[in-house]
């Protein structure tokens, strides 16, 4: 979306960011794109000493593929859709899906349980996983039914095999695309490309500076308040060693009796999908895991929780909460200190 003419702009900049080498003139920007995951991808990058850009698609198409047949919630030969459909014991995974699910149940046990991997069976209860879009939403009989099956707490991980207790069903879509985006950055790197920018779904990550000495600057996607109207400021943030993601309602979402907008994100606490307070969290990190796994945390702690959470942690993060039919914008200090008001 763009940013509305009359937006006042912030911009965000990295703080020590690392030396970068100005690419020299015969190098273009080489510009590739496809789809992915249910959405888009796209990388621009600069590679004077790299491949042709036929072998780049090549390589980046193969990276996306993998994440799809491992982690995909969607793809029913996926090694994250066998372990759901296998019984009680250890079943033998990818050591991808051991080294993502890690690092989700480290979150889980900071945030005591904002994050949680195991609430396939909630998502999907509630119209948003692979059965499609629900016409009568849980009730609550069934809502705690499904809050009382296994949980991220019954999970164990040994290299190459993740233990299922029975009937526990992953879902690791808020971490899949971040992942996929550090995998093709990391695979950029390798190949000799010297400045990038990695794209999917809007969770992206930069390296390096352009042609004119400029890093690659993103622009935020203005939150909506309840008028459906963009509201806030505009935010252009330095890819620069950094990676952003965000979490929002403002295109998935369900309406309640009450006309209330309900995210797609589910709170694995309460089994609901969580209210309208927050339109979207955005979070910087230097991975995009982590990025986008925070950005979800985040929005499920709500406006008032996580903000201090986030604080406590070092978490560059900004909120945008709805108030009447406006938003404003909380930064925590370490987002902060990296702003200028223009």
């Amino acid at each position: 979306m763009l940013l509305s003419p009359s937006a006042p702009l912030r911009l965000i900049l990295p703080a020590d960011a690392p030396a970068a080498a100005l690419p020299p003139a015969h190098a273009p920007v080489v510009r590739l794109s496809g789809a992915t995951m249910g959405t888009y991808w796209s990388v621009a990058a600069i590679a004077p000493k790299g491949p042709e850009p036929l072998a780049l698609r090549r390589g980046i198409v193969g990276i996306l593929d993998r994440v799809i047949a491992v982690l995909s919630h969607w793809e029913p030969a996926s090694d994250l859709c066998r372990y759901n459909r296998s019984s009680r014991g250890w079943v033998t995974v990818d050591p991808m899906l051991c080294a993502v699910l890690s690092a989700a149940l480290r979150l889980a046990a900071d945030s005591d349980g904002a994050c949680d991997p195991a609430i396939g069976a909630l998502v999907d209860a509630w119209g948003f996983g692979p059965p499609g879009p629900i016409t009568t939403a849980p009730d609550d009989r069934q809502i705690q039914a499904l809050l009382s099956g296994p949980r991220w707490s019954d999970i164990r991980i040994e290299p190459g095999r993740i233990w299922q207790p029975g009937g526990l069903r992953l879902d690791l879509s808020a971490i899949a695309k971040g992942y996929a985006v550090d995998r093709v950055a990391r695979f950029l790197d390798e190949q000799g490309v010297m400045s990038h920018l990695v794209d999917i779904g809007g969770e992206l990550k930069g390296w390096g500076i352009k042609h004119d000495a400029t890093p690659w600057w993103v622009d935020l996607e203005q939150a909506t308040g309840r008028d459906d109207r963009p509201h806030g400021s505009g935010n252009r943030i330095a890819l620069h060693g950094l990676s952003v993601a965000t979490s929002g309602d403002s295109r998935r979402f369900l309406t309640g009796p009450d006309g209330r907008r309900f995210s797609h994100t589910v709170d694995p606490r309460t089994g609901r999908p969580v209210p309208d307070d927050l339109a979207a969290v955005t979070v910087l990190h230097r991975d995009c895991l982590m990025a986008d796994m925070l950005a979800t945390v985040l929005t499920v702690m709500g406006p008032d929780a996580g903000p201090p959470w986030a604080n406590r942690r070092g978490i560059m993060a900004l909120f945008a909460k709805r108030q009447g039919n406006g938003i404003v914008e909380i930064l925590t200090p370490a987002l902060a200190a990296l702003a200028e008001d223009t």
